[in-house]
């Protein structure tokens, strides 16, 4: 089937994309800036799109088999330490979100015939701040500024449901790999020797393996009661400090001394509230529909992204040969 990918060449967006490709759908890009197209497996169609209007390539959407909608700008920035909060930061942050999902809705609107499924991408930040709370999809939204974003890239795309196309809401929590997000930032103090937990490290962190959130991504697709909003977050969230701990462990480094909140806040200010504030959030959507996880828990996840299963494994099997 053509499924076409906005915001197709960030972390998700590239795993989902090789993921697809590989398995003989027709993928279409659209990417805002064409130079960040080259990790993109070959045969994959690259469309430059302004991320604001569906011109160019809003005749591609009739007739498609799914939309997936992952654009918008970095919450934490793209360099390696997090950007601040300016006021034209976050303008940034909801403008590239709900024009994107504007523009997929006119698309929409556009089309002879309708897509079979938009996917609209969410996050975790919606619930606010809730301690050891645990928060499921009927949870209310919170009052903070990712709220807010959430809140307002979640509406962006709503219309199309009375276009009568199936829409998913993915409320994605800390997705995990070492090709980018927020774990390479996290290990680099462990590969120091310097590892530690951020804050007090009790705020709960609700992670996915980015395996499971492209294979739960694809089973919203291909599921016709994939309907509403999902939480994608591994069943098990777990403290900053647990986390640390087995990422110190998976990398075999010690955990050494934590990293005071006060000096993050004062080094990098309200960004820091993606580490520092956490929400305890549970799929229940996703496994009451019968998606079934690859990464359960965080020891296992980070042991199979740190090789150190992994090679144990294939050098056994090696042996029976």
């Amino acid at each position: 089937m053509r499924v076409i990918v906005a915001g197709g060449t960030g972390l998700i967006g590239q795993a989902l994309v090789e993921s697809l490709h590989h398995d003989g759908h027709e993928v279409i890009v659209l990417g805002r800036n064409p130079n960040k197209t080259s990790g993109l497996p070959g045969g994959v169609k690259i469309t430059v799109w302004d991320g604001k209007t569906s011109n160019g390539w809003g005749h591609l959407v009739d007739g498609a088999g799914a939309i997936i909608n992952l654009a918008g700008a970095s919450i934490a920035g793209e360099g390696f330490l997090p950007e601040r909060w300016s006021a034209e930061k976050r303008k940034a942050i909801i403008d590239s979100r709900t024009h994107a999902g504007q523009a997929i809705t006119q698309a929409v609107r556009d089309a002879k015939v309708k897509p079979g499924v938009l996917i609209q991408s969410s996050a975790v930040g919606y619930y606010g701040v809730h301690g050891d709370e645990e928060l499921t999809e009927e949870s209310p939204a919170g009052s903070d500024f990712l709220a807010d974003v959430c809140k307002a890239w979640e509406a962006s795309s709503a219309e199309v449901e009375g276009m009568g196309v199936r829409r998913a809401v993915i409320r994605t929590g800390v997705v995990l790999s070492r090709k980018g997000g927020a774990l390479p930032r996290m290990a680099v103090p462990f590969k120091l020797f310097a590892g530690g937990y951020f804050g007090d490290g009790k705020q709960q962190m609700s992670w996915i393996h980015l395996d499971d959130e492209v294979n739960a991504i694809r089973f919203l697709i291909d599921n016709p009661n994939g309907s509403g909003v999902f939480n994608l977050t591994a069943p098990n969230p777990v403290s900053n400090k647990e986390l640390s701990a087995a990422l110190g462990k998976a990398m075999h480094r010690p955990m050494v001394a934590p990293i005071p909140g006060f000096a993050m806040k004062a080094a990098f200010g309200e960004v820091t509230t993606v580490v520092l504030d956490g929400q305890r959030v549970i799929p229940k959507r996703l496994l009451e529909l019968g998606y079934q996880f690859k990464f359960t828990t965080i020891q296992q996840a980070l042991e199979v992204i740190y090789g150190r299963t992994l090679v144990k494994q294939e050098s056994h099997a090696a042996g029976h040969h």
